[in-house]
């Protein structure tokens, strides 16, 4: 039976980084879940890689064909910017392995749709000044930087991820993005135990 390994954290804990190294690894052989969002598309972001851009009218069309399966919306400095999951009919549990990046509440959504043994959490972390230190040099690097929205979301993070929110959602197991390269190994060496379970 195949699994889906739910990344996710805090903003600018490294989540795309390892997930884009997750896919890259052929031993591993997971397929990807790519998600929707309706906010503009960072500098370095390919439609179809990171998540499908897309806008209102769209959005409305898959809810009323029944197909989200998870949806967030969020107020930002620049209007409401929703992220969402499509139902994904070309998913393939029985033989297949997939993996996806999101944050605490669609990972949820998505456990309570696939079940708690088909979905795995790989939750990532990173101390607070390092995280919005990458956080200020990603943004720097847009051809707009949007400051503002940056600090919305580092200042949010600590709602959404409180640690309350975390142990309800029986988060045990937590990989500490200090070196990316041991941070990939041990997350690594837990999908492939997953894998064979």
């Amino acid at each position: 039976m195949g699994k889906i390994f739910y990344i996710f954290g805090k903003s600018s804990t490294g989540k795309d980084t390892i997930y884009k190294s997750l896919m890259e690894n052929k031993e591993l052989g997971l397929r990807p879940v790519v998600p929707y969002t309706t906010r503009p598309m960072r500098a370095k972001e390919t439609p179809g890689v990171e998540y499908h851009f897309t806008d209102e009218e769209e959005l409305s069309r898959l809810q009323a064909a029944g197909k989200v399966i998870e949806l967030r919306a969020y107020e930002t400095v620049h209007g409401i910017w929703k992220y969402f999951t499509v139902d994904g009919k070309h998913m393939d549990l029985a033989n297949y392995n997939y993996a996806m990046v999101g944050v605490l509440d669609s990972f949820l959504a998505i456990r309570e749709y696939y079940g708690a043994d088909k979905v795995i959490p790989i939750y990532i972390e990173v101390e607070d000044g390092e995280r919005l230190q990458r956080a200020l040099d990603r943004e720097r690097s847009q051809e707009e930087p949007k400051y503002a929205e940056m600090c919305r979301r580092f200042l949010t993070d600590s709602a959404d991820f409180a640690e309350e929110k975390l142990l309800g959602a029986g988060l045990v197991r937590r990989f500490f993005n200090k070196d990316l390269k041991e941070c990939i190994q041990e997350i690594t060496a837990c999908l492939q135990e997953e894998m064979e379970m």
